[in-house]
């Protein structure tokens, strides 16, 4: 069975403190930070992410774009991320996929649980998040220290530079 997590981002910036704390100085700060850690749920979990954002919160118009594996979805003009989202659990929900659908909006949550995705809320979320972070920072201090995986010599700045690439970074 498939998973996909459909993410209504500026609700969830809206909910978390740290994300929402970030907003109101630099936007797209935070958006960046909520598509990393949305690449990091998805790496652990394995499920398939897609973060909504309306247009209206950003210059030009809509589009779908690849940033840490993860789908960044702006809405078109005229578009709220409800509607997109709505329009994805149709297109998306089958009897191999589970299309989970988090945002703290109540009315997208009746709506999307109506269409047969399951909700998750912003709170919800955010504490999964920590897991998995937690897990993570556990799963790296369990591993063994290797200062120089390639047999190809390599300074410490290149090869983290190739590491951050391996991990799907910019």
């Amino acid at each position: 069975m498939k998973d996909i997590l459909l993410v209504d981002g500026y609700n969830i910036i809206g909910d978390w403190p740290e994300l929402k704390a970030l907003r109101e100085t630099d936007l797209a700060e935070a958006r960046d930070r909520l598509i990393q850690k949305m690449a990091e749920y998805q790496a652990y979990n394995g499920w398939e992410i897609k973060v909504v954002f309306d247009a209206h919160m950003v210059e030009g118009v809509g589009g779908k774009y690849k940033d840490y594996l993860v789908d960044i979805i702006y809405t078109r003009e005229n578009e709220t991320a409800d509607e997109r989202i709505e329009k994805l659990v149709g297109e998306l929900k089958n009897i191999e996929t589970r299309v989970h659908v988090a945002t703290s909006d109540y009315a997208e949550q009746s709506l999307t649980f109506g269409s047969g995705a399951l909700r998750k809320s912003a709170p919800e979320l955010r504490v999964e998040m920590e897991l998995v972070e937690q897990n993570i920072t556990r799963e790296v201090t369990k591993q063994p220290k290797h200062e120089n995986m390639s047999n190809i010599p390599l300074s410490r700045e290149i090869a983290e530079i190739f590491d951050k690439w391996r991990r799907g970074g910019r």
